[in-house]
């Protein structure tokens, strides 16, 4: 019984998902950045709940990687797909009863999270930090992105352009050889710990102060933070 608790749980993961991308179709995008968070939350638990019972396996291995195709690939780009939609793309030609076809290219993104993800299925490099930004990362930014700032954005000049740029910032980052730490501790010290203690405590004042859009600020300063301290760990060396 216990073997099929961890496929359980990444199960309501994809479905989770599949939540996401039916409300971010429906320009829910609140919606959708809920139900985002919550497989996330299942992500999380499933390989823990597989580790703690001594079930992990090749079926385990798989599914959870479909199933953050769905959640952390396929619905992000849904939301941007939705969210260009509703921004005035200057010297378009379309037909005004279609979408703007370059909204298209939002997903994109999904393309390049499933060749991440299957990526990171044969990459051992991995096993205290990430290759390249993860795919719940990436999705948590944008959805947080769209929805605690997605009216600011559209009142930028060229705004789809500006989000179009960004999604292919975002593809490049997510299979990029750019080693990112994981928040993952062998000990609860401050020696080699400094840098994910760093980040946990400048993750609240961001949270406080800029609600919803922290969130997007929070992973936008991680990645920033992996990319200074492998220059750094590099220049050492």
């Amino acid at each position: 019984m216990k073997k099929h608790i961890p496929n359980t749980i990444t199960c309501c993961n994809l479905i989770s998902g599949c939540i996401a991308t039916y409300w971010a179709f429906q320009g829910e995008f609140g919606m959708a950045l809920l139900f985002i968070v919550i497989g996330a939350i299942f992500d999380f638990f499933d390989g823990m709940s597989a580790r703690l019972l001594g079930v992990s396996s090749p079926i385990g291995k798989e599914l959870d990687s479909l199933a953050d195709c769905i959640t952390f690939g396929f619905a992000p780009s849904a939301i941007l797909f939705c969210y260009l939609t509703t921004l005035d793309f200057q010297f378009s030609f379309y037909p005004s009863h279609l979408p703007p076809i370059a909204s298209y290219l939002a997903f994109i993104m999904a393309a390049f999270s499933a060749l991440r993800l299957a990526k990171f299925n044969l990459d051992e490099r991995q096993a205290l930090g990430f290759i390249g930004l993860p795919t719940p990362a990436n999705a948590l930014f944008w959805g947080a992105l769209v929805v605690g700032s997605g009216e600011w954005i559209a009142q930028l000049p060229y705004a789809p352009y500006l989000v179009l740029v960004g999604i292919f910032i975002s593809c490049y980052l997510l299979v990029a050889e750019i080693p990112m730490f994981a928040l993952k501790f062998k000990h609860w010290g401050w020696k080699d710990n400094e840098i994910k203690y760093i980040f946990l405590l400048t993750c609240i004042p961001l949270l406080v102060i800029l609600g919803i859009s922290g969130l997007a600020a929070i992973i936008a300063w991680y990645i920033l933070l992996s990319i200074a301290t492998n220059r750094h760990s590099t220049q050492t060396n």
